[in-house]
């Protein structure tokens, strides 16, 4: 069955991370990554904004969603110090700050971090390389 004409998707409105505990994992983003909390539904969910992007956390609504999800990479200005940042709050970083690409005009920088949860996310940030020449 092929699309309809003009229908293409290119907005995501929001992302469910399924967690084990709730309560725990809105701390987590909350007080350790520092996501705004926009509304919790007491027991299996809680949102939050990040960056315009719904964030849901909740317990997984069958066995086959029981699991970790995918890897969320949030951009940042400065990888360093949202690296020291976050690590001093006690966010566990899988790896620190690395390059990953050089793609000419700027260098792509990624570090991992777990969640606590069973999930693995990162930060991303996009580096400037002068002009060579």
């Amino acid at each position: 069955m092929e699309a309809e004409e003009g229908v293409r998707l290119s907005e995501i409105g929001q992302i469910a991370v399924p967690v084990k505990d709730v309560a725990r994992a809105t701390a987590f983003y909350r007080d350790a990554l520092g996501l705004r909390l926009l509304f919790e539904v007491p027991g299996p969910m809680s949102f939050f904004d990040a960056g315009g992007v719904r964030l849901m956390l909740s317990l997984a609504s069958e066995a086959a969603y029981d699991h970790p999800s995918s890897i969320l990479y949030f951009r940042v200005p400065d990888i360093g110090a949202a690296h020291r940042q976050l690590a001093a709050r006690g966010v566990p970083f899988i790896q620190p700050p690395h390059k990953v690409a050089d793609l000419g005009t700027h260098e792509l920088w990624l570090a991992f971090f777990g969640d606590g949860e069973g999930s693995t996310h990162a930060l991303l940030s996009e580096v400037a390389v002068p002009a060579r020449g």
